[in-house]
């Protein structure tokens, strides 16, 4: 089972942080939360993370979809927010978004569906968004 929807990029890292952060908030996604996990690791195993890629986790929210969702199941916050990964992936940067099927996958609720879709179609713009302007550079 696949649970991500990813796309890769041409561009230099701190560039596709930042097209990133401008494709989710087009969409209606504030950033949370951002983890530096390179840097994190780095300070906490120090040599052992040596050769870690620039690696970063946005907390991406869309309020309203997060409101529906929690307004079907109060343990859904588990899964929120939206986990949108950018990293290096050899020469190009992959900006990851976990599918929110998930969340209906793991609960098997039906109820969340629509608002799995809903964030799906919005996170499917962010990423598809990414690409075109990746294109025209």
């Amino acid at each position: 089972m696949r649970y991500d929807r990813t796309v890769h990029l041409d561009t230099d890292f701190a560039t596709a942080v930042a097209r990133t952060r401008d494709a989710l908030a087009a969409q209606g996604f504030g950033i949370l939360t951002e983890i530096d996990v390179t840097a994190t690791l780095k300070t906490k195993l120090g040599r052992a993370a040596e050769d870690m890629e620039d690696y970063v986790i946005l907390g991406a929210c869309n309020p309203p979809l997060a409101h529906r969702a929690l307004d079907v199941d109060r343990t859904i916050g588990l899964l929120l927010p939206c986990n949108v990964v950018v990293r290096r992936d050899g020469d190009r940067t992959a900006v990851q978004a976990l599918d929110p099927d998930t969340m209906v996958t793991l609960t098997g609720s039906d109820a969340l569906r629509p608002v799995a879709e809903e964030a799906g179609r919005r996170l499917d713009a962010a990423l598809a968004d990414l690409t075109a302007t990746d294109l025209k550079s």
